[in-house]
């Protein structure tokens, strides 16, 4: 195990020792994801107008759909194509959303966004679409269509999970994973044809759970090829389901219990274990915590029986935890995982996040393994003043 000192020292090192990079994807030797979802224009009243742009390299828009017919559907047409942003009231045309994310690429040239289809909810159409040469090629056909249309640069493909796991109700077969290939490989094939006629390449890539029963059952022998990069989804570790409290995103395996089964480490070193070169291995942080109640106070609550999870004011996400929480609760840090947790022991709530101290480590973490960058969920979880994102710019950039 690493200490913490060693970790920071490592930060400062590389801090001094690797020149900063441009804000573009060009030349930037890291990649910075963001996910931007369909509905944080509603409660959350967080726009595209608010995305800080410069500190990203790509936006992958949740979600698309998928139709009954098989092709890409638009997930929420309201918020995607027509919303009238401020002085877009009256007009006509491509609104939304899309409109924005346009305008956003022409202010940021360097930036790329990419449609994300499917998602924990919408994944139960996938093996469908997977199913039969003619039904890939189906989808496939109306992905590029659908980037074509409204200015993507690529598609991110959201299967949670073909192999199996997701959401009650899915649709699911024993051969998902080898369609799952065949899939990918349509895609690449009908995306590298448009690219090739376009004069210009087209993006295709996959957010993958970080649990081994959801990643270690597909050929990546076949899959890495066809992909620019990898997502590893390395949060979500722990939640309501678990017996204990833990921690959502921990870097390391806890040394006392693992709770978690896995951390971002065991899960990143096991993708490159499997042949993925780091190149194309993207880490997953979270934007939000995970919080439960009903915690008894030994070990300030960590790792400890609870009755469910915690009802939060204003939700979990980080701008939140920050507004209601953080200022109030006590908060510790656990040097083995490299990650902080709250407790408050009168209410008997506990709450596992990430803050820029971890977020620190982990951005490290990448420029010590040579990996290809950063992905978190979501950008509206983030202050007002992009806190989190920030962070990881600084340290990805050599700032």
């Amino acid at each position: 195990m690493r200490s913490r000192l060693f970790l920071l020292i490592t930060v400062v090192i590389l801090l001094f020792t690797i020149p900063a990079a441009a804000q573009t994807d060009a030349s930037s030797p890291y990649r910075i994801v963001g996910y931007y979802t369909s509905w944080a224009i509603y409660d959350r009243q967080f726009f595209v107008t608010d995305i800080a742009a410069d500190k990203l390299t790509h936006i992958n828009y949740a979600f698309a759909n998928i139709s009954e017919e098989g092709e890409i559907l638009l997930g929420d047409e309201w918020a995607d194509t027509q919303f009238p942003y401020p002085g877009e009231e009256g007009s006509t045309g491509l609104l939304g959303n899309f409109h924005q994310l346009q305008l956003l690429k022409e202010a940021h040239p360097g930036l790329q966004t990419l449609i994300s289809v499917g998602g924990w909810t919408w994944s139960d159409r996938f093996s469908d679409v997977a199913l039969t040469a003619e039904s890939r090629a189906k989808f496939a056909r109306s992905c590029v269509e659908f980037i074509l249309q409204y200015g993507f640069d690529g598609v991110d493909m959201d299967w949670e999970y073909p192999t199996g796991g997701g959401e009650e109700g899915n649709i699911e077969r024993p051969e998902d994973p080898e369609n799952f290939v065949l899939l990918l490989n349509e895609l690449r094939t009908q995306l590298d044809a448009q690219g090739q006629a376009d004069g210009r390449p087209y993006l295709l890539t996959i957010a993958v759970g970080s649990g081994q029963d959801a990643y270690q059952p597909l050929d990546w022998t076949r899959i890495t090829p066809l992909l620019d990069f990898i997502n590893v989804m390395t949060y979500d570790m722990s939640g309501s389901w678990s017996e204990l409290t833990g921690f959502n995103a921990p870097l390391y395996e806890s040394s006392a219990q693992l709770i978690e089964g896995l951390s971002t480490d065991s899960a990143l070193q096991d993708f490159l274990a499997l042949g993925v070169p780091a190149d194309k291995v993207v880490m997953g942080v979270p934007f939000y915590g995970t919080g439960w109640q009903g915690v008894g106070a030994e070990n300030n609550g960590l790792y400890q029986p609870h009755t469910g999870a915690m009802e939060a004011i204003g939700g979990m996400n980080y701008v939140n935890l920050v507004a209601n929480y953080i200022d109030t609760y006590q908060r510790f840090w656990d040097d083995t995982t490299q990650v902080p947790w709250l407790y408050d022991s009168a209410l008997g709530t506990m709450i596992s996040y990430d803050d820029p101290e971890s977020l620190t480590l982990k951005a490290a973490y990448i420029r010590e393994h040579n990996l290809s960058g950063i992905m978190f969920w979501e950008l509206s979880g983030d202050t007002d003043d992009a806190v989190l994102l920030t962070t990881i710019y600084d340290v990805l950039n050599g700032e």
